[in-house]
């Protein structure tokens, strides 16, 4: 009895066993395919470009139109103001030893319609790298250049024929630089002028020496403000004034230079704006 009871649970522990075998899960790794895989090509994201704004082409800003002036005749001797009682400023602007001061001025002058008369010393290499810049504004006659000598030579000091070639060959360089003669306008270096001289600049058509009554008082260093107080002292009717294309500081006061001639109701002009010759 006790042998068959032994038989009978051993069967079943068999049974048991088998059927735990059954349901472990298999554990045994399961070698990878060694067929390679073809790659797979990610599919790009196409970005759709933004439509393009049409830039408009700018308008080209037109040159200032001469003003509308009933011209005179240019006086007799020596030029110090303008005639009449309008409200013309005529401003001047001597030498040209800073480069860089010309090129300001001509863009301002571009920039605000501001006319200008250039008194010019063809020695300062200035007047030749700015060529390009001026010419437009001179071919407009919104900036006039006038002869001031060769290399600002007092012509008091030198010999006749001394005279007519600092006058001469600062006339032939504006000739063959902007194709502008500059007669009958002329400034006297310093101021330096007498009967004899203006006699023989007269020879070669230089008829009229041309002085103010007023200046900015630059041609020498000095400070923006001081530039400012001048011109308020001087931007006046029917003033000559006279600056200088030497210095920085008054490149540095346009715009208070600019304000205090629209505040006066001043116009400027140019010496060929005013006179028939």
């Amino acid at each position: 009895m006790q042998r068959r009871l032994f038989l009978i649970l051993a069967a079943a522990g068999v049974v048991a066993t088998a059927t735990a075998c059954a349901s472990t899960p298999q554990t045994t790794p399961v070698a990878a395919s060694t067929t390679p895989r073809a790659p797979v090509t990610p599919t790009p994201t196409v970005t759709a470009l933004p439509t393009p704004m049409h830039t408009p082409t700018p308008t080209p800003t037109p040159a200032p139109t001469p003003p509308a002036l009933a011209k005179v005749a240019i006086p007799e001797g020596v030029m110090t103001d303008l005639p009449g009682d309008g409200k013309l400023l005529a401003w001047t602007v001597d030498d040209g030893s800073n480069s860089e001061v010309i090129r300001k001025y001509v863009e301002f002058a571009k920039r605000t319609g501001t006319r200008l008369t250039f008194f010019v010393n063809g020695s300062y290499p200035g007047w030749t790298e700015n060529a390009e810049l001026l010419r437009p504004l001179v071919k407009t006659g919104q900036i006039q250049l006038g002869n001031h000598t060769w290399d600002h030579a007092d012509l008091t000091s030198l010999s006749d024929d001394g005279v007519i070639e600092e006058l001469q060959k600062n006339h032939d360089f504006l000739m063959s630089t902007y194709g502008v003669d500059a007669r009958p306008f002329y400034r006297p270096p310093y101021g330096y002028r007498n009967h004899h001289t203006d006699h023989l600049a007269a020879e070669i058509g230089y008829t009229t020496p041309v002085m103010w009554y007023g200046s900015l008082s630059d041609s020498g260093l000095i400070t923006d403000q001081q530039v400012v107080d001048f011109a308020t002292q001087w931007f006046l009717p029917q003033h000559i004034v006279i600056g200088h294309l030497n210095f920085l500081p008054v490149t540095e006061v346009f715009p208070q230079l600019e304000n205090l001639i629209t505040s006066r109701g001043l116009q400027t002009v140019t010496l060929n704006d005013v006179f028939n010759h």
